[in-house]
């Protein structure tokens, strides 16, 4: 029976994550608080390996939940879930879309889903952010200073001409050389 619930809470992140694997982490997030396969932060370290790990995010952590939490089996059938609809919505579009991409309801179609793409993926870095920076202590949630000047630091430096094109599992590094170094 977690093998079908697997299946199906996968098929229907899958469903529904347009924009690629960042998009599932919304889904993913309402998925910790409805199931107990996973915790928040569980969640939060299935972001930081899928995102150093080979392949796309959504599927690593489809795999990664369904490993924890029916083995192998369930990482297979929650990985199978998640890819499935967007192999049968692109089987149908990819044999429609010559036929119909001029067509202006087809343009107002994906006008509108883009900006909720977009409404999706900042929703996701707000979360990862607001966890990451907001952290529980004594007088309630305190800012994680350091984990904010890290945060603000690489940011600038990402976005310097000369650093931009360093590969991201160079700037995961980083991160995790300084977060050692610092003990965040």
């Amino acid at each position: 029976m977690t093998c079908l619930a697997l299946f199906w809470e996968f098929f229907k992140i899958g469903l529904f994550a347009v924009g690629g694997g960042t998009a599932t982490i919304p889904f993913l997030m309402d998925l910790a608080e409805r199931v107990d396969w996973y915790t928040t932060q569980e969640l939060l370290d299935m972001i930081a390996i899928s995102q150093s790990t080979p392949g796309p995010i959504g599927v690593n952590m489809a795999t990664y939940v369904g490993y924890t939490t029916a083995g192998v089996p369930g990482a297979v059938i929650a990985t199978i879930g998640l890819v499935m609809p967007a192999f049968l919505i692109m089987l149908v579009v990819a044999r429609l879309f010559m036929q119909y991409k001029n067509n202006k309801t087809v343009e107002a179609v994906f006008a509108g889903i883009r900006p909720a793409v977009a409404g999706l993926i900042l929703f996701a870095a707000w979360t990862v952010l607001r966890v990451t920076i907001f952290v529980a202590g004594k007088n309630g949630f305190e800012v994680n200073i350091p984990g904010l000047i890290l945060c603000a630091v690489l940011l600038a430096a990402m976005n310097l001409p000369y650093l931009k094109k360093w590969h991201p599992v160079v700037w995961i590094g980083i991160g995790a050389v300084i977060g050692i170094l610092l003990k965040l």
